[in-house]
């Protein structure tokens, strides 16, 4: 468990921060949103969100850009708009996260569409809104792309989605960018599937794309990969390929523990030469580095229990509310929202569901917490409610957004009547 002093800002959170021994997100103590929305609950710092989203903006005022968040890291509406006020387009990877990015009143034309596997439906749904660009992945989706644009009489605007094969140094689940990976095209195929897209009738060959991976944290492998990307630019404009959009994903990562990952204006200014004479709009497409520690995951103590091996923490949050230790084996700090002397107990903390997998910390110095007791699971933000399921009938969580002294719930807990939405018992299973 981190070590922190009164009144200190917490060094990976700066919207939360201890006041005379207490947690606060801003300026709301945690208990107060424990007492007011139970647990568990996520809980979201507007300021974080808003200066994170500026942080990757302004290093790049230089150079026409567009940042869009990554949706898959966190598709809450209310986020949604607050990034989009703020000015941010969407990275999209599914037809859900375009219906999303459009309710919470994202501009289509700020929204680029990636993934390998989109269907006939989105493709279709895409071009109706008049999304930006759409990053295709193979020879077979360019021409279900186009199949689909001639369907709606409409040019589709693409990028082809290259991988660079570079290494990011992190969690083999999240790196995209290496020659094994399922996702873009090798160098050599992009090249000849460019010239094949230009040849298409309904096809508008406008940008390219490259996303090596996530929780990527030094520049080394953002350099790279996007060294390659320019390069094959300079190939398609010699065969006479002009682009408009250099797509260069996102992935910086955050800090959980003790990383040090580069921040957004080193990751700019790390990239600034390489991109100063592309002549090129520069699309980046950061999610957890805007979001994951602008949240945390709020949790009671359920119950102390001691075995011969071990000694746990069973609390009210499970693997179902936070996936990422289970996983991945990500690590979360994990803070009381009181602070007190606690004496030093390693212990696991678990959740009630059924599997041995199910744990937000293992052999962690926690101290005494007592029955009840609220804590605060930080760099929550990314990849937590977005990734949560209903997995023993468990209904999804509350979410919470602070800003300044108030809150407003922008997401309500789920009843049971919400597990069985949807649902039926067909005539035949009645009984005579």
């Amino acid at each position: 468990m981190s070590k922190v002093t009164a009144c200190e800002t917490l060094p990976q959170a700066p919207a939360f921060s201890y006041r005379d021994a207490e947690l606060w997100c801003e300026d709301v103590p945690l208990r107060r949103l424990g007492e007011a929305v139970g647990t568990p609950a996520y809980v979201y710092s507007h300021a974080s969100l808003a200066a994170n989203f500026h942080a990757f903006s302004k290093p790049f005022a230089a150079i026409p850009h567009l940042i869009c968040f990554a949706v898959k890291a966190n598709g809450n509406l209310a986020i949604l708009r607050l990034l989009g006020n703020e000015g941010a387009g969407a990275d999209i990877v599914s037809g859900g996260e375009l219906f999303r990015a459009v309710r919470a009143g994202i501009e289509p034309r700020r929204i680029v569409f990636s993934g390998v596997g989109k269907t006939h439906a989105e493709l279709r749904a895409a071009l109706e809104a008049d999304i930006l660009m759409l990053n295709i992945e193979s020879g077979q989706e360019l021409q279900a792309l186009q199949a689909a644009a001639a369907e709606v009489g409409r040019s589709a605007p693409i990028a082809l989605r290259v991988n660079p094969d570079v290494d990011p140094q992190t969690h083999p689940y999240i790196a995209t960018g290496l020659k094994k990976s399922k996702f873009g095209l090798a160098p050599e195929a992009a090249l000849q599937l460019y010239a094949e897209a230009t040849r298409l009738p309904n096809i508008s060959v406008i940008g390219i794309h490259i996303h090596i991976g996530s929780q990527i944290t030094s520049v080394g492998p953002f350099c790279e990969a996007v060294a390659k990307e320019l390069e094959l630019v300079r190939r398609l404009r010699e065969s006479g390929i002009d682009l408009h959009y250099l797509d260069i994903g996102g992935g910086l990562g955050i800090q959980y523990a003790d990383e040090a990952p580069p921040r957004p204006e080193e990751f700019a200014q790390a990239l600034a030469p390489l991109l100063s004479d592309t002549n090129c709009t520069l699309i980046v497409e950061p999610g957890r580095a805007i979001v994951g520690n602008a949240g945390v995951l709020l949790t009671r103590v359920l119950y102390e229990k001691e075995t011969a091996a071990k000694h746990f923490y069973i609390v009210d949050a499970a693997m179902n509310d936070l996936l990422r230790p289970s996983i991945y084996g990500a690590y979360h700090d994990i803070l009381p929202a009181q602070r007190r002397q606690r004496g030093d107990i390693v212990a696991d903390v678990v959740g009630p569901i059924c599997e041995s997998g199910d744990f937000l910390a293992r052999d962690r110095h926690l101290g005494r917490l007592d029955q009840g007791e609220l804590l605060a699971v930080l760099s929550a933000g990314a990849y937590g409610f977005s990734m949560s399921s209903n997995y023993n009938a468990r209904p999804r969580v509350v979410e919470v957004l602070v800003k300044g002294d108030e809150f407003h719930v922008i997401r309500e807990r789920e009843t049971y009547a919400d597990l069985v939405a949807g649902e039926c018992i067909p005539p035949f299973l009645e009984r005579p």
